[in-house]
């Protein structure tokens, strides 16, 4: 993904955002066009308990999925190792020019969104695969459910589980866009900003909060929220 210097974002603020919107879109190769699939994405807990401890990056960390095996993708994937783009959307939106106030103008379009380049391994059925399930609940469900506990639904997990398709990700490259009106002056950005905030509909709202908050997210605050 190409990422003008001025859109870049910090380590930890692409860590934010694929926890904030955990359903990826997964990319491997294929011919004549690559595979995708839309699937949650979650951060396994020994990658959570060493960003913790160390700096908020996820190269060199590990990033788990899942999807049916009776996905083609599945079947194209689950051979052995291969590379793989994990592709993760945050808040978007459309800026008019009349939010900007002067002329002339140009519209564009401010979002945020975060690549993660690795190689996909498949895991055994079993076991490892349960550990994904498990953990995708409860990242989920943590972050955006009613605190629903999974312990009287595990027998039903494991009658389901063969139809399950685990993975993982090792990450080896992570690119953040953060594309936030930061071209604009300081002026500008905040009616950008107060416009979104305004607007009704909920993915704007998110949108200007991303504004506000981008540039705040540091190492130490996300560690502690992992």
């Amino acid at each position: 993904m190409y990422v003008p210097a001025h859109y870049q974002g910090s380590p930890a603020a692409a860590v934010t955002l694929v926890r904030a919107s955990p359903l990826a879109t997964l990319l491997s190769s294929a011919d004549p066009v690559p595979y995708a699939t839309h699937l949650p994405v979650v951060i396994p807990e020994a990658t959570a308990d060493a960003l913790r401890s160390g700096p908020v990056d996820l190269s060199g960390h590990r990033l788990a999925g899942h999807m049916n095996r009776t996905n083609p993708h599945w079947r194209h994937i689950c051979e052995g190792e291969t590379p793989a783009l994990l592709v993760f959307r945050g808040p978007n939106g459309y800026v008019s020019p009349e939010v900007y106030d002067y002329s002339p103008a140009a519209p564009t379009w401010n979002f945020t969104a975060v690549h993660v380049r690795g190689t996909l391994r498949p895991l055994p059925a079993g076991e490892a695969t349960r550990t994904v399930i498990r953990r995708t609940v409860q990242e989920l469900e943590g972050r955006f459910g009613f605190g629903w506990d999974m312990t009287d639904s595990l027998e039903y997990f494991d009658r389901i589980i063969s139809g399950v398709g685990a993975f993982e990700v090792e990450v080896e490259k992570v690119d953040g866009m953060f594309k936030l009106s930061q071209e604009q002056s300081d002026g500008v950005r905040s009616k950008v900003t107060r416009h979104f905030s305004e607007c009704p509909h909920t993915g704007y709202r998110d949108l200007a909060h991303a504004m506000e908050q981008f540039g705040k997210v540091d190492n130490q605050n996300l560690g502690e929220a992992l």
